[in-house]
């Protein structure tokens, strides 16, 4: 990256912003767009860009994440503020940047084994609070009515993430595909629009460790107008379907002592929410065959040295374990 660049562009742009020489670093965690801390001895900012090498073409719109932050941001669903954005004119790739969120990003299995019994419980809740009152943002009057088309949502998700993986091919995979055959065969209606986020989950979020208060949702890059269950489901698998599975991703919640299964937060969201949650076990499905898609396309970066971090080189492994297990919500679906 270049920071005389950078600095440049932030001054030209936003000025004031900056007072002093720029300092960027590179954050921990992230499998998927690059995330680098910025400062200049004062103040402090994140920047976010696609990843290196194989980028496939709608999954790292930094302009849809963005607008997104902008829209969210008056509204309380905690978002991080919105600077401002760019394309690929001033670093070779497009970008954005926003204030730094002050807090912590539950990621490692010590960090929540720092909560008690009744604080775990408080961040569960919150979680799913957070999460109710995102579906409830009414997506006109923030000027999102045209971020996605709800109407056949499901079957271009579907479709859009046979294509991820299509494009990443690296090894045949059949009981992948069975498993994307079976979800396109049992269709939920798909009634309920909400604005999603894709990929909501605890190590998704900033939290006040002295509170517990989630003070930002991060990652917006999948947000789109869909079928909220969507977020859900990828909620509980992200809690508790990886257990045993050694993720380099994230500590697995639901698999730490004091820390409440998934079952609190489906019924905290059905308490919130009043949705139907009958086929909840397709969300599951579902939610198992788009991680093991965004893995294998990890995977497959990874095999060309196109990746930034560690644990890259362990996802494929995990993808058989995911297919199986998404394979498995289909079955408890009667």
């Amino acid at each position: 990256m270049s920071v005389p660049a950078l600095e440049a562009f932030l001054g030209e742009t936003v000025p004031g912003l900056v007072h002093g020489p720029l300092r960027v670093d590179l954050l921990s965690g992230g499998r998927s767009n690059l995330t680098y801390l910025l400062t200049d001895g004062h103040h402090r900012w994140v920047l976010r860009r696609p990843p290196l090498g194989h980028v496939l073409a709608t999954a790292h719109d930094m302009g849809r994440e963005y607008r997104v932050l902008r829209a969210l941001h008056p509204t309380d669903v905690p978002v991080p503020r919105p600077q401002v954005s760019a394309g690929p004119e001033v670093l070779g790739a497009p970008f954005y940047v926003m204030d730094f969120s002050d807090g912590v990003v539950l990621r490692d299995r010590p960090q929540l084994q720092g909560f008690s019994g009744a604080t775990a419980t408080a961040l569960a809740e919150t979680l799913v609070d957070v999460l109710a009152r995102l579906h409830r943002v009414d997506p006109a009057a923030v000027g999102l009515s045209d971020l996605g088309r709800p109407q056949g949502y499901l079957e271009r998700q579907l479709r859009t993430w046979d294509r991820q993986l299509a494009a990443s091919h690296s090894r045949d995979l059949p009981d992948l595909a069975r498993l994307s055959e079976r979800l396109g065969q049992r269709l939920p209606a798909g009634r309920a629009t909400a604005i999603v986020h894709g990929d909501y989950r605890l190590d998704n979020v900033v939290v006040d460790p002295a509170t517990g208060r989630i003070v930002a949702v991060l990652d917006w890059e999948m947000a789109t107008l869909g079928d909220p269950l969507t977020d859900l489901g990828s909620t509980v698998v992200w809690w508790e379907g990886m257990r045993g599975l050694d993720s380099p991703v994230a500590a697995v919640p639901g698999d730490v002592a004091g820390f409440p299964d998934s079952d609190m937060l489906v019924n905290a969201y059905s308490q919130r929410t009043g949705r139907d949650l009958s086929e909840l076990p397709w969300y599951l499905g579902f939610a198992f065959y788009k991680i093991a898609a965004i893995f294998e396309g990890i995977h497959y970066r990874s095999q060309q040295g196109l990746t930034v971090g560690e644990g890259f080189d362990r996802l494929g492994a995990m993808v058989p374990a995911l297919v199986e297990r998404g394979h498995a919500a289909l079955r408890e679906w009667p």
